[in-house]
């Protein structure tokens, strides 16, 4: 077996040779990475972005783009959010920080905020890692506010780093870590759409378990807070306002799926030879390099991965059921395609005693009957919903 040097070398060449000669990789950004975690049987986008493919483009030359992400006002109006709040050497992003999680603690008054510019990616991880242990110091903190401006991170990805940047973390006067997410979606009467405020908390929780990384290799190990602190604008105005999210349940599902996530060089391994992924290929090349690898599309993928168009294509050309969602792939068991679940409730195949062959059986035979009813002579047919109110009651 060569030595893991030899294999990570080997390993990294082979992933450049899969995003094809001259293309830069691509980040793998915490977003990226919860929704991977929400879907750890897809070996294809685990190469994709284990690589650094850039899937946007990619989705653009098979001829099927995305239009996956932000635009460009929501962008501008982010990054204008984002910098009053860390105004004046972050004092309001450290206020609501006091104020919602650590009303305890000495107000903060001039902050230490650290300078984390290196060299590289890999210069940031160890200037932040320096700069958390720095701003600890002895047990039980320095007593001190620290605000760490877009720190970077280091997490082992299925045997590959990526690198996340939180837009804030801070380290409060007893020592502990706090990760700070910053939207711009507002929060109305001290709330927030639930749908995005869970989709942050899942973004949170990667930067919990990096952080958690940092912290484990320090003696002793600093706590890293398990609520994080979500800025957003307050009703309809450009004010920011704070609210402490619980990302426990959250942090606990992201580490059990990365742990389930197959090993990208596993994956890169079992692809023949000459699989490129570059967007300059042919639509044709391409879309035969895209199938050497097998998805796992779900409807999901729709609000999280830029290739689910070409996944959902595909998925409904094969017939298969997981193209209605996880919960309806769940309740067949066995029956993996439409014309196996078709064929199990019209009595032409399947056991009869698998729960799931019964059950559509039993459907199909309401069904049957139903219409039968319903055609009958005399049978009034479906009702309408809407005249159900109007019908002439007993009380006239």
């Amino acid at each position: 077996m060569p030595p893991p040097r030899t294999r990570g070398t080997a390993l990294r060449q082979r992933l450049a040779d899969l995003r094809g000669p001259g293309v830069q990789a691509k980040a793998l950004d915490a977003r990226a990475l919860a929704a991977l975690a929400a879907n750890p049987g897809c070996r294809r986008r685990a190469i994709l972005d284990g690589a650094g493919v850039d899937k946007a483009a990619l989705a653009d030359a098979l001829g099927v783009p995305s239009g996956f992400g932000q635009s460009q006002f929501a962008f501008m109006r982010g990054n204008a959010f984002e910098a009053r709040v860390k105004a004046d050497g972050g004092a309001e992003l450290l206020r609501l920080v006091h104020r919602t999680l650590d009303p305890g603690a000495e107000p903060p008054g001039r902050a230490e905020v650290p300078d984390l510019t290196a060299a590289g990616p890999e210069g940031r991880v160890a200037r932040t890692a320096l700069a958390l242990r720095e701003a600890t110091g002895a047990p039980g903190g320095t007593g001190a506010w620290t605000l760490l401006d877009h720190p970077l991170l280091a997490l082992d990805v299925a045997g590959s780093p990526a690198f996340l940047e939180p837009d804030a973390v801070v380290v409060h006067p007893d020592g502990g870590w706090t990760v700070v997410e910053i939207k711009s979606f507002p929060m109305l009467d001290g709330s927030a759409d639930p749908g995005k405020v869970g989709a942050a908390a899942r973004q949170a929780a990667v930067y919990v378990l990096a952080l958690e990384e940092v912290a484990a290799r320090l003696d002793p190990a600093p706590p890293v807070r398990q609520r994080v602190l979500l800025v957003c604008p307050k009703d309809f105005s450009n004010l920011p306002t704070a609210s402490a999210v619980d990302v426990r349940k959250q942090r606990a599902v992201t580490a059990r799926q990365l742990t389930r996530l197959t090993r990208i060089e596993d994956i890169a391994d079992a692809l023949p030879g000459g699989v490129c992924f570059s967007p300059g290929l042919p639509a044709a090349q391409l879309t035969a390099a895209v199938e050497t690898v097998p998805a796992s599309y779900a409807p999901e993928c729709l609000a999280a991965c830029e290739l689910a168009f070409h996944c959902r294509a595909r998925s409904r050309a094969a017939g298969a059921v997981t193209a209605l969602g996880r919960s309806v792939r769940a309740e067949l068991g066995g029956l993996s395609t439409v014309d196996d679940v078709l064929a199990a409730a019209h009595g032409e195949a399947g056991d009869p005693g698998d729960p799931a062959v019964a059950a559509l059986r039993r459907a199909a035979a309401l069904r049957t009957e139903a219409l039968a009813l319903a055609a009958a002579p005399g049978a009034d047919g479906p009702r309408d919903p809407a005249r159900a109110g109007r019908e002439v009651s007993p009380c006239r």
